[in-house]
């Protein structure tokens, strides 16, 4: 490096002439000298042109330096070292989702949650640790999603945001939200039936539809209420003819689950001819697990004339735990333990049906009493 210049009249101000930036021709760089704690220390403190320095301001930030009132170009370099470090060390909610992420297994569920934490999570919230975290900041981003977005996507995505914080926790990475998260409220549970007559029509249209899993995959769910995902990974090892069950693997409530193999879904499986080669109760392309059968079954639901909301393979497990709820003779643990819910919250849905069926039962009693006692008026009439 070129030896400085020496600013006349300028105590401890310095120069050094380099290429100008921005511009043809060369610049002044000055620097400021001083000494602290018996050592020298000089430092840039700016360019001629680049920066607009001047031997004057050079002189005030070289004042300043000496106060301590601001920091030198290696000050600077060492708190810029030590802020990465403290901040390498900290967990964002960035830092947690990528820890959480290696936790979840692939699926289209997690392609999902991707999704809405690149969309909606990591601009506001990625680079904020979760007690950094306002709950103004939550309601702005709530506000702003429910413009556009339903409030069961809102919902989801607050939750995404509390799985990522709760993770932390648990992990003892991170301190919990200082507040509790207020997610929209929902009106979108959706208790879908089919009158018998739906019903009928629409086993008609599946006997005289061509393709050959689409009709058994529909037949299955209204069958055993089974869902889409436990259908299409349904193997023959899975399935129990002697003792007359189906093990559903991997189903919401994790653990494997079995229900009872009734003897329409009995008849109905062994009425369909195996794969070489593949595993699987319906394979797909190659022998592989299925993964789409919209098309077929949307023309099953469209030739069956089922309406426009209904939807076809969950729509059908709805028929399957609506029947059984509304015949009085099921009840609601047994139905739970059918549908494998988890919890009881999600059957509950159907209480209200076992609830008509059971005053539908209450009515025929009374009828019954009145009829008795009317014939038995009756009676006593002709024998007077």
């Amino acid at each position: 490096m070129a030896k400085p210049f020496k600013v006349e009249g300028r105590t401890g101000i310095f120069y050094r002439i380099a290429k100008r930036i921005g511009g043809p021709g060369e610049e002044k760089v000055y620097y400021v000298r001083f000494k602290r704690d018996g050592k020298i220390i000089e430092t840039k403190v700016g360019r001629q042109y680049a920066d607009n320095m001047t031997p004057a301001k050079a002189e005030r930030l070289r004042s300043l330096m000496i106060e301590g009132r601001k920091q030198t170009g290696q000050e600077k370099r060492v708190a810029q070292v030590e802020a990465k470090k403290a901040a390498e060390g900290k967990y964002t909610i960035g830092r947690l989702w990528a820890e959480y992420l290696a936790t979840r297994k692939p699926g289209k569920a997690l392609i999902t949650d991707c999704s809405r934490y690149k969309q909606y999570l990591e601009k506001p919230f990625g680079k904020m640790e979760p007690d950094q975290i306002l709950p103004l900041d939550v309601e702005r981003l709530k506000r702003h999603l429910l413009k556009s977005k339903s409030p069961q996507t809102v919902k989801h995505v607050l939750n995404l945001l509390t799985w990522i914080v709760n993770f932390g926790v648990k992990n003892g990475l991170s301190a919990p939200l200082p507040f509790r998260i207020k997610k929209p409220t929902v009106h979108n549970q959706k208790t879908e039936d089919l009158t018998p007559s739906q019903i009928e029509k629409l086993l008609d249209v599946i006997d005289q539809h061509p393709h050959p899993q689409a009709g058994n995959v529909m037949k299955l769910a209204l069958y055993s209420g089974m869902r889409q995902s436990e259908m299409f990974k349904l193997q023959w090892r899975h399935i129990d003819f002697e003792r007359g069950f189906i093990e559903i693997v991997d189903p919401k409530g994790v653990k494997p689950e079995k229900i009872p193999l009734n003897t329409a879904a009995r008849e109905l499986l062994e009425g369909i001819p195996r794969t070489k080669g593949s595993p699987y109760v319906f394979p797909g392309r190659g022998g592989r697990q299925l993964t789409n059968l919209r098309q077929p079954i949307n023309e099953i639901k469209k030739a069956a004339g089922l309406p426009a909301d209904f939807r076809p393979l969950h729509g059908l497990r709805h028929v399957f735990a609506t029947q059984l709820a509304s015949s009085g003779q099921v009840d609601m643990y047994t139905l739970q333990r059918l549908l494998t819910h988890k919890t009881p919250i999600m059957t509950q849905r159907y209480a209200h049906l076992r609830d008509e069926a059971l005053k539908r039962a209450s009515e025929l009693a009374g009828n019954i009493v009145t009829s008795i006692a009317s014939t038995k008026a009756k009676n006593d009439a002709v024998n007077e």
